[in-house]
């Protein structure tokens, strides 16, 4: 009976344990990105993401990325996009380029929810390199350098994950330095 009482107070620490871990918040542009809010939610409080937040609006894409998923985001920051030519931002941001946007932003998603060692799993099984099929139908190249995490674009862009894992409810966003661009 002690043992019993033992185990089953054991297996309860290691369960809620390992619950209260997966709960953890990341820090994300100065805000804290809660597992127990979905993307969209934990996005607009990052201080290096209103350019992304923005692109999202006016893409219509925001019920999308509340949605159920899961998704895998490849979060751009705000410096990256200031990589991007003189004026590219605001030229997407027009009514009239709402699908270019949504062709561009739909290509840092991909379904599922992939971590960072999930990615490093396909990885080291495709023997350097994972192709990903993002929800815009194009392809993201994943393939690591040490123990950093790269995504190439179609274009050969090649983009850095600076956060990895930072998790929410419907998926995980891993932040990256450069804007992945699609073939046109």
């Amino acid at each position: 009976m002690k043992t019993r009482k033992f185990l089953s107070v054991a297996f309860f620490a290691v369960v809620f344990g390992a619950t209260a871990f997966a709960q953890k918040s990341v820090t994300v542009g100065g805000a804290p990105m809660y597992p127990s809010k979905n993307i969209i939610e934990n996005a607009v409080n990052s201080k290096d993401h209103t350019t992304l937040v923005a692109a999202v609006k006016a893409a219509g894409l925001v019920e999308t990325l509340q949605g159920k998923g899961p998704f895998t985001v490849f979060a751009p920051t705000n410096a990256a996009f200031d990589k991007l030519p003189m004026g590219t931002v605001e030229t997407l941001l027009k009514p009239e380029n709402k699908m270019m946007l949504q062709t561009i932003l739909t290509y840092h998603v991909v379904a599922g929810k992939m971590n960072a060692s999930d990615i490093a799993m396909a990885i080291k099984k495709g023997n350097g390199k994972a192709m990903m099929k993002t929800v815009s139908g194009g392809t993201l190249t994943a393939w690591m350098k040490g123990k950093k995490l790269y995504i190439t674009d179609e274009k050969g862009g090649m983009s850095m994950v600076t956060i990895a894992d930072v998790n929410q409810s419907n998926g995980v966003i891993h932040v990256v330095n450069a804007v992945l661009l699609p073939k046109s």
